[in-house]
């Protein structure tokens, strides 16, 4: 079972950066290239996704997120980052990575939504105080 912890979360000010990790518990999937993405859910809203990246360092975003967020992973360091740049009234919630359990080429402009993946962590909340 494949378990991710994600790290990084917190208060930032409004029109600051913030850098949020995920690293397995166990195992080099993000070394060996799995799919993975970022998703985000504020309260009373559904979870979102807003970044991915595929086996080949092709990367996608929400609309919403679009040249203020980045997403990169390290394969060496076996770690899946999102920095968070320019952060918004809108961005708060609970932030969790996902792994689609298997290496893939990006096909959509898009991310792909939470049903493509099969692991997932425990999320970390991030606050944006304006």
């Amino acid at each position: 079972q494949v378990e991710l912890v994600e790290s990084g979360g917190g208060w930032v000010q409004a029109g600051s950066s913030l850098r949020l990790s995920c690293t397995p518990n166990d195992g080099n999937y993000i070394k060996n290239g799995n799919c993975m993405g970022w998703f985000r859910q504020a309260p009373g809203k559904k979870r979102e996704a807003v970044a991915a990246i595929d086996s080949f360092g092709g990367t996608s975003y929400a609309d919403s997120v679009k040249g203020r967020f980045t997403i990169s992973s390290d394969k060496g360091k076996n770690i899946l980052s999102l920095h968070i740049n320019n952060a918004q009234p809108e961005d708060p919630g609970i932030y969790s990575c996902a792994d689609k359990g298997y290496r893939c080429r990006a096909s959509r402009w898009l991310p792909p939504p939470a049903d493509e993946y099969s692991y997932w962590g425990q999320g970390t909340q991030v606050t944006v105080s304006s």
